[in-house]
């Protein structure tokens, strides 16, 4: 009984001793706190990773690992989708570091961290679009020869879908009850500023039938008359065919 007893204790530390793969790290020196906190990112312990990256920061704040630290906060907020927090943290870092060697990465992912806070649905607040075609932009304008602007290329196109998708919803909702005036303002806005959009072609033909109903005739013409120019096979050609007449 007792050879079983001492058995079971012996496994049951082995077992124990197996169960952690973090090596032990010199916790005095900050490549031993950073790589511990390296390795409980890569196991996913997240909370763990943060303090361990935290204490980098503050104990050595001025060895260059801090800094690392600093992004790979960053990091984990955005590999657990708390966005908000990773947001909060790439600007930081940004705002401290401008010339830092990743310039590019930090501005896609802070990019990324407002694109991911996107609503699903038009009728919510897309105010964070702006921000998303901010820094998507900042990406494809600043780092020409960065691997992710092509991604930042797909993601503004997005971005700027949704935000004209947003004022031709709102504009129609004026057309609906009778606010021509104010629809038209939207529909414009639309042609002005999502010129690149797939809303192009319901803007111009809303502004049509809009300077229509406020007897704006020429106005109304001349945009019946651009969509049928630009978009002859279009649906909305069709309509402005029939509204122009």
């Amino acid at each position: 009984m007792k050879s079983i007893f001492f058995l079971s204790i012996i496994t049951t530390l082995a077992l124990g001793t197996g169960c952690s793969s973090i090596p032990d790290y010199d916790q005095s020196l900050p490549d031993g706190v950073f790589k511990t906190a390296e390795a409980l990112q890569k196991e996913e312990r997240f909370e763990e990773a943060l303090k361990k990256y935290a204490e980098v920061k503050n104990k050595f704040p001025y060895n260059s690992l801090a800094t690392e630290a600093e992004l790979r906060i960053a990091d984990i907020h955005y590999e657990r989708e708390s966005f908000a927090e990773a947001e909060a943290s790439y600007s930081l870092f940004k705002e401290l570091h401008p010339k830092h060697p990743r310039s590019d990465y930090v501005t896609y992912r802070l990019a990324m961290s407002y694109f991911s806070q996107l609503p699903s649905t038009i009728d919510r607040d897309l105010s964070l679009a702006h921000d998303s075609i901010k820094y998507f932009e900042e990406v494809i304008k600043y780092y020409p020869q960065s691997e992710y602007v092509k991604d930042s290329q797909e993601k503004l196109k997005n971005s700027r879908e949704q935000l004209s998708e947003k004022e031709m919803y709102v504009a129609r909702f004026y057309e609906k009850r009778d606010y021509h005036l104010s629809a038209l303002k939207r529909y414009r806005y639309v042609l002005s500023k999502f010129p690149d959009t797939d809303q192009i072609r319901p803007a111009l033909l809303g502004a049509g039938r809009m300077s229509k109903a406020l007897e704006q005739n020429e106005e109304a013409k001349k945009y019946f008359q651009e969509l049928i120019s630009k978009f002859p096979e279009s649906e909305e050609a069709g309509e402005a065919r029939s509204e122009a007449q």
